[in-house]
């Protein structure tokens, strides 16, 4: 099991990055979509993704799938090991979408933060179990200012947090700021 997480601001280069980092190491891999299309900007970013993918040279097989990320990995994990014998390379883009997925179902439950950390404990315990190779996106919109609305304070607590728990089992951490990416995890200060 290898788990790499790869963080950083909006537009900093960060699924170019987790792109290139799993085409050096493979020639085909899943990669797991977790946007969904609500609007036209949406739609776009979408298409700017996918247009990267299929220009790429590398062979992936798309899973879109907003909501249950765990169980999906799990599919996987089992498909990859039990009928194909082969090591299984997945690129999940991104975390928080899949977070502010699970916040918008939830977000009138006095419990919705904790129902979603809940999911996240799932997905880090997949993670653990899991017997290929899992690259994650993510955002670290706590970087940014203080959100106006309580919706959005929590949002950015739980990616946070989230965060926090993937980081803590992934193998490798990535920071990509302006386009570089510095790996983190290995430079970690230890008390």
């Amino acid at each position: 099991m290898v788990v790499v997480l790869v963080t950083g601001g909006t537009r900093s280069g960060k699924s170019a990055f987790a792109e290139r980092y799993v085409e050096r190491y493979a020639e085909e891999g899943v990669y797991i979509a977790t946007a969904q299309s609500f609007d036209e900007e949406m739609e776009r970013r979408i298409a700017t993704h996918r247009s990267r993918r299929d220009t790429a040279g590398f062979v992936w097989k798309t899973v879109e799938e907003p909501i249950r990320l765990p169980e999906c990995l799990e599919a996987l994990d089992f498909e990859y090991n039990v009928y194909r014998s082969g090591h299984t390379l997945v690129l999940v883009d991104c975390l928080t979408l899949w977070l502010s997925n699970l916040l918008l179902q939830w977000e009138a439950e006095p419990d919705a933060e904790a129902r979603c950390l809940a999911r996240a404990d799932e997905l880090v315990a997949v993670l653990r179990r899991f017997q290929g190779t899992v690259v994650l996106v993510t955002n670290e919109v706590g970087f940014g200012i203080v959100p106006a609305t309580p919706l959005g304070r929590l949002y950015r607590d739980a990616a946070g947090r989230m965060n926090q728990k993937v980081a803590a089992a992934a193998d490798q951490v990535f920071l990509v700021a302006s386009g570089i990416p510095i790996e983190l995890k290995s430079r970690e200060y230890r008390l």
